[in-house]
C-alpha cells in the first residue's frame, strides 16, 4: 500500500462529512431562498397593489373636493388617470389571492369600488346635491368604506409576510445549529485522523531525521533503518545510497577540495584591491582582506550590504544588477564612476569593475566585483586639471597685451605697414583670437569640472531656447548656404535650466554642425517630450562619425582621426559638463556618410521649481 493511498484513505471520512455538510448547506440555502421567493410572489405584489389603490383613491377623493370648491381643472386631470390606476391594481390583486380570507376581502373591495365609482361619477357630473353636506352624507362614507377594504387586504398580506419571515428565521437558526454541529464534528474527526496518520508516518521519518543530523556532522557512515514498500521506504533506501556515495567521495576528494578552496582564497587575498564574489541571489560568497581593510564589513553566505556606506552600497547594487541581468561585464567609463569611501585617515576613491561567474551549465551563477583604488590616479587627474587651469589663467594677461599690440599695429598706430606686414599681422590677430577662445574654453571647463560654476536654474520655454539658438547662428549658416529647420512639439512643458549655459551648449552643437556640413546641406534643431524631461537634438547632413568614436567625441582635446582644421576639441566636453550639471544626459547618433545627431536632455520644471527627475 502506497503512502498516497494511506493518506487518501485517512482523509475519506473527513471528505464524506464535508460532503454531507455541503449538501445540508445547499438545501438550507435553497429553502431560505424559496421562502423569500414565496413572500415576494404571494404577498409583496398584493401589498404593493393595495398601497397603489389607496394612493389612487386619495387622489380621486381630492378631485371631488377640488370640484366642490369650484376648481374643475384638477378634477379633470386627476380622475381618468387614477381611476385607471385603481382598476388595474384591483385586477392585479384579484389574480393574486393567496391567503385565507383574501378572496372575500377582494369581493368586498370590488363591491365598495363599484358603489364609490358610481357615486363619484354622479358627484362630478353635478347630479344631486352639490353642497358639503351632500358630500359628507354620500361620497365620504363610500370613500371610507372603500379605503377600509384596501386596508383589510393590506393587513392580510402584511401579516402573512410577517408569519413567513418568522418561519424563515426559525428555519435559518435551526439550520445554523445543525451546520455548526456538523462542521465541529468534521473538524474533530479530521484532527483525530490527522493525529493518527501523523503518528504512523513519523516513526520512519524520525529515523531519517536522526540519520540526517549525523550526516550534518560529517558522519557519512550512518544508514537509515526504514522498512516497507511506500514512498518513505524508497526515500530511506535512496538516502542510504547517498550516504554511501558521500562516504566514498569524502575518502577520495575532500582533501583536494579543501586545498583548492584555500588556494582560491589565497589568490583573492593576494589582490591589493577589494574583491567581493556574489552569488546569483546577491549573497556574498567570498571576499579578500583588502575589502575589510577598506572598511567594507561583509559576512560570507548572507546579503550584508545594509552595513556598507550608502553611496558604496548603491554603487555595488548598480554594478551587480548590470552583471546579473545578463548584460555582460561592467566596465567603468572613467573617473566619474569612482565612489568615495570615508576612511579613518583619509578618503579613498574606488572604481568598480565586475565580471560574471558562469556555472557548468553556461548560466550565470554569480559575479565578481573588483573595487580598484584610484585615489592617487584621481589626484593626478585633479592636479592635471589644476595645472591646465592655472596655465590658462596665466596666459590671459600676456595674451591680452599681445592682442592689443597686434591690434594697434594693424590699425597703423605705430606707423604705416607694408602689404606683406599687414597680411602677417592679420594672420597673427586671427591666431590670437583663436588662442583667446582656447584659453576661455579651458577656464570654463576647469570651473565646470571643479563645481565652482553656479547654475542659475529657472523655468524656461523649450521653443524659445530653440528659436534663440537658431537665430544666433542664422547669419553664419546663410553665408554657407545651409538650410535650417526647427521641429518643436507643441505645448512642451518648461524645463529647469540656466538659459545662458544652455545657449552655450547649443552654440557648441550648432558650430560643430556648421563646421562639418558641406554647402547646400541642412541642419535641423528639434525638441521633443520624454519621461519628465525634454530632448533637444541638432541633426546635420555632414560626413558623420564612426561608432567607435561616439563616446570619445565628448573627451577633452579629442578630434576624430583624419579630420583637419576645426576647433581644439573642447566644445563638446564643455557641453557635456553643462548638461550633466543640469541633471541631464548628452549623446550622439551617427552613421558615417549620413550625418550626425547630437542630443541632450533637460529635466522638466515642476510647479515648485524643482527638476522633474
Amino acid at each position: 500500500m502506497t503512502l498516497r493511498f494511506k493518506m487518501l484513505l485517512a482523509l475519506f471520512p473527513v471528505a464524506l462529512v464535508l460532503a454531507l455538510v455541503g449538501i445540508l448547506a445547499v438545501s438550507t440555502t435553497r429553502a431560505l431562498g424559496e421562502g423569500a421567493r414565496q413572500i415576494l410572489a404571494d404577498n409583496y405584489r398584493s401589498v404593493l397593489a393595495a398601497e397603489r389603490m389607496k394612493e389612487a383613491l386619495e387622489r380621486l377623493n381630492s378631485a371631488a373636493l377640488y370640484d366642490l370648491a369650484g376648481d374643475a381643472a384638477p378634477a379633470q386631470e386627476l380622475v381618468p388617470k387614477n381611476r385607471a390606476l385603481f382598476e388595474s391594481e384591483l385586477d392585479v390583486e384579484a389574480h393574486n389571492v393567496t391567503e385565507p380570507g383574501e378572496a372575500e376581502a377582494v369581493e368586498r373591495l370590488k363591491a365598495a369600488w363599484a358603489r364609490y365609482s358610481k357615486l363619484h361619477e354622479r358627484f362630478l357630473a353635478h347630479e344631486g346635491p352639490r353642497s358639503l353636506l351632500g358630500y359628507q352624507r354620500e361620497l365620504e362614507p363610500a370613500f371610507q368604506a372603500l379605503r377600509g377594504c384596501t386596508d383589510e387586504i393590506l393587513a392580510i398580506n402584511q401579516e402573512a409576510m410577517l408569519l413567513k419571515s418568522e418561519r424563515a428565521s426559525r428555519l435559518a437558526r435551526t439550520m445554523q445549529q445543525v451546520t455548526t454541529f456538523a462542521a465541529v464534528a468534521a473538524l474533530l474527526l479530521g484532527i483525530a485522523a490527522s493525529v493518527s496518520l501523523t503518528n504512523r508516518l513519523l516513526r520512519p521519518l524520525g529515523a531519517l531525521q536522526q540519520a540526517v543530523q549525523r550526516i550534518g556532522t560529517n558522519d557519512f557512515t550512518v544508514r537509515a533503518s526504514v522498512e516497507g514498500q511506500d514512498e518513505i521506504a524508497d526515500l530511506g533506501r535512496a538516502f542510504n545510497e547517498m550516504s554511501e556515495r558521500l562516504e566514498q567521495y569524502q575518502r577520495s576528494s575532500l582533501g583536494e577540495l579543501l586545498q583548492a578552496q584555500q588556494s582560491a582564497q589565497a589568490a583573492i587575498d593576494s589582490i591589493p584591491d577589494p574583491v567581493i564574489v556574489f552569488g546569483i541571489d546577491g549573497s556574498v560568497l567570498s571576499h579578500n582582506q583588502a575589502a575589510e581593510s577598506a572598511g567594507i564589513r561583509l559576512e560570507a553566505g548572507v546579503a550584508p550590504l545594509a552595513s556598507v556606506e550608502p553611496e558604496l552600497r548603491t554603487c555595488i547594487e548598480r554594478v551587480l544588477d548590470h552583471v546579473l541581468s545578463g548584460r555582460g561585464a561592467f566596465v567603468p567609463k572613467g573617473f566619474e564612476d569612482a565612489v568615495r569611501v570615508h576612511g579613518p585617515q583619509e578618503d579613498r576613491y574606488l572604481l568598480p569593475r565586475a565580471t560574471p561567474v558562469y556555472a557548468e551549465s553556461k548560466g550565470i551563477s554569480g559575479a565578481t566585483v573588483v573595487l580598484q583604488d584610484v585615489t592617487r590616479l584621481r589626484r593626478f587627474d585633479e592636479l592635471k586639471n589644476d595645472v591646465v587651469a592655472t596655465v590658462a589663467h596665466e596666459f590671459r594677461t600676456p595674451l591680452t597685451s599681445l592682442r592689443m599690440a597686434i591690434h594697434l599695429c594693424v590699425e597703423e598706430a605705430a606707423g604705416p605697414l607694408t602689404e606683406k606686414q599687414a597680411d602677417l599681422l592679420h594672420a597673427a590677430r586671427q591666431d590670437c583670437e583663436r588662442l583667446q577662445n582656447v584659453v576661455a574654453d579651458l577656464l570654463d571647463l576647469a570651473r565646470l569640472q571643479s563645481g565652482k560654476v553656479e547654475m542659475h536654474l529657472a523655468p524656461a520655454d523649450p521653443e524659445a531656447i530653440v528659436k534663440e539658438a537658431v537665430e544666433a547662428h542664422a547669419d553664419a549658416m546663410k553665408q554657407k548656404h545651409l538650410e535650417v529647420g526647427t521641429e518643436v512639439t507643441p505645448s512642451l512643458p518648461q524645463v529647469l535650466a540656466d538659459s545662458e549655459r544652455v545657449r552655450a551648449v547649443f552654440s557648441n552643437l550648432l558650430a560643430n554642425g556648421l563646421r562639418h556640413t558641406p554647402e547646400g546641406g541642412r541642419i535641423t534643431v528639434t525638441a521633443t517630450p520624454g519621461d519628465k524631461l525634454v530632448r533637444f537634438a541638432v541633426t546635420d547632413t555632414g560626413e558623420g562619425i564612426a561608432k567607435e568614436f561616439h563616446e570619445r567625441v565628448f573627451e577633452r582635446f579629442f578630434r576624430v582621426p583624419g579630420r583637419t582644421g576645426g576647433a581644439a576639441g573642447m566644445g563638446l566636453a564643455i557641453a557635456k559638463e553643462i548638461v550633466e550639471a543640469h541633471g541631464g544626459h548628452i549623446g550622439v547618433e551617427s552613421v558615417p556618410g549620413e550625418g550626425a545627431t547630437f542630443w541632450f536632455t533637460l529635466p522638466v520644471a515642476l510647479p515648485t521649481g524643482e527638476p522633474g527627475t
